[in-house]
């Protein structure tokens, strides 16, 4: 069976390849030349010059090579499927970095003249309009950074429109499956959290949540599919409900790319939207790099949203601050613009038959990976005769303490990135397996594969220690994480 193999070898460090006398630059030797530039190291600051910094002296080639040496041995989805469950690390299309990286978008200055930018502008009302229409909200605000920041704005918007209605209400609902910035954007916000249990099916029930709402209930936070891959059936059900006792409905959008073109939050009976453009419209996620999660609200909620908003007057496109009720800026401008212009080119190119094929396949994907599993080694954790949507959680049946995390490990050694672990937290010994609507039947075929294959080896005890294929061993997770540093303080 074909496997994938990472690069592995032991690359020195700079200070290690360092000689004295080594340059990283070869300066002209024409008399005249030097006449003319003077001497290059002049030029640098003397606080940043090789003799009162240390650097290492390399020559120009031995730089390049350290530096593409270590590339090679990164992971990344160009490489191999890189199946995160619920942070969807997908391939996205080069077409969307070539024209963000064009010289138009690259040269723009948020402060420079409006009149200077309509193009850009233009971009960013269709990109309202768009999102607008695929999720069934009034309207959009583009400009918060990342999901939990768009959650952050949601339970604002909530929090304000109720202090403008007089209510006193200060709990918001919050399922036990949620992903964990739910409940602390909320109590960011300043509300009190209300967990709502899930069944045994992994799904929230309309008759729970109707039992847990009353007059203090502001609203609830909803995911949907939730963090267990699964459609909440009661979905509508469930936002009567919170309606019907005063409160409001945020939806949150991380699991968006498994209804694109098949469903809309808005049409369920959600208020407040976020959408993660930087996991579902083609744009590079993970490494600390730049998100956008932009918020979209239904008609009594869009005077709330953050501002700017982009608007169309007579004279043009511009950003607009005059949102009677809004909670205030949440980030500079209008948000990561990259992003949000990679976002737009994926949606006008794919068009509305396209959005829909991205969540079909998706869909498909996950439920072809997880019926290749083992049931007898990988059992569903909940909703056994349910079909997936984007992702499926499994269990690992094991005896062994840290299952889970050593079949993760094992992973690695296969040339493959291992799922995600350990959540949601209401699963024992969890994977969270997300395959995305990018991957060839060969790979799902090919990873699955390798967890079949690993269970056996740690059911016969032989699988060992692992990684032993990869640039480190099993570390330390809590003091990679947190070293540990003790001071006594007197």
């Amino acid at each position: 069976m074909k496997r994938f193999r990472q690069a592995v070898w032991d690359e020195p460090l700079l200070k290690e390849l360092s000689k004295p006398g080594r340059v990283g630059s070869t300066f002209p030797v024409d008399k005249r030349v030097r006449a003319r530039i003077r001497d290059p190291l002049s030029l640098v600051p003397s606080s940043v010059r090789r003799e009162s910094v240390n650097l290492p002296e390399l020559s120009e080639l031995q730089v390049l090579r350290h530096f593409n040496r270590l590339s090679q041995m990164n992971f990344s989805v160009e490489l191999g499927m890189y199946p995160l469950g619920s942070c969807t690390m997908k391939y996205n299309p080069k077409v969307s970095e070539v024209v963000a990286s064009s010289d138009g978008m690259k040269n723009a200055h948020p402060l420079q003249p409006t009149e200077t930018v309509q193009g850009l502008l233009s971009v960013f009302y269709d990109l309202e309009r768009s999102l607008s229409e695929i999720t069934g909200m009034n309207r959009f605000s583009l400009s918060t950074a990342a999901g939990a920041q768009g959650e952050l704005a949601g339970v604002l918007m909530i929090r304000k429109y109720l202090r403008d209605h007089r209510s006193a209400r200060d709990e918001i609902l919050v399922p036990d499956s949620a992903h964990g910035t739910n409940p602390a954007s909320a109590a960011m916000a300043g509300f009190k959290v209300v967990k709502v249990p899930s069944d045994e099916d992994g799904q929230v029930k309309a008759r729970t949540v109707g039992e847990l709402c009353s007059d203090r209930t502001a609203g609830m936070m909803f995911t949907v599919p939730n963090t267990l891959g699964l459609f909440e059936g009661e979905v509508s059900e469930i936002c009567e409900a919170v309606h019907q006792a005063g409160g409001l409905m945020y939806y949150d959008g991380a699991n968006m790319n498994a209804l694109l073109g098949r469903a809309r939050p808005g049409d369920m009976g959600f208020d407040v939207v976020h959408l993660n453009l930087h996991k579902t419209f083609a744009t590079p996620h993970g490494g600390g790099g730049p998100g956008a999660g932009p918020v979209g609200a239904s008609k009594r909620l869009a005077e709330y949203l953050p501002v700017p908003v982009v608007s169309k007057g007579k004279d043009g496109y511009y950003l607009d601050n005059s949102l009677e009720h809004s909670i205030g800026p949440l980030k500079g401008f209008v948000g990561n613009s990259g992003v949000l212009l990679r976002a737009y080119v994926y949606i006008r190119l794919l068009g509305a038959s396209g959005l829909a094929d991205v969540s079909s396949l998706a869909v498909l994907a996950a439920n072809y990976l997880w019926k290749s599993l083992d049931p007898e080694a990988f059992p569903a954790s909940h909703g056994k005769e349910l079909r997936r949507k984007h992702e499926a959680v499994v269990s690992v049946k094991s005896e062994l303490p840290g299952a889970a995390m050593s079949v993760a490990k094992a992973v690695l050694d296969y040339g493959m990135h291992a799922p995600t672990v350990y959540f949601p937290l209401i699963v024992h010994e969890a994977l969270m397996i997300e395959p995305t609507e990018s991957e060839p039947v060969e790979m799902l075929d090919e990873y699955a594969s390798a967890l079949n294959e690993i269970y056996a080896r740690m059911k016969d005890r032989t699988l060992g220690e692992a990684p032993r294929n990869a640039s480190v061993g099993k570390v330390d997770e809590v003091k990679a994480s947190h070293p540990l540093t003790l001071k006594t303080h007197w």
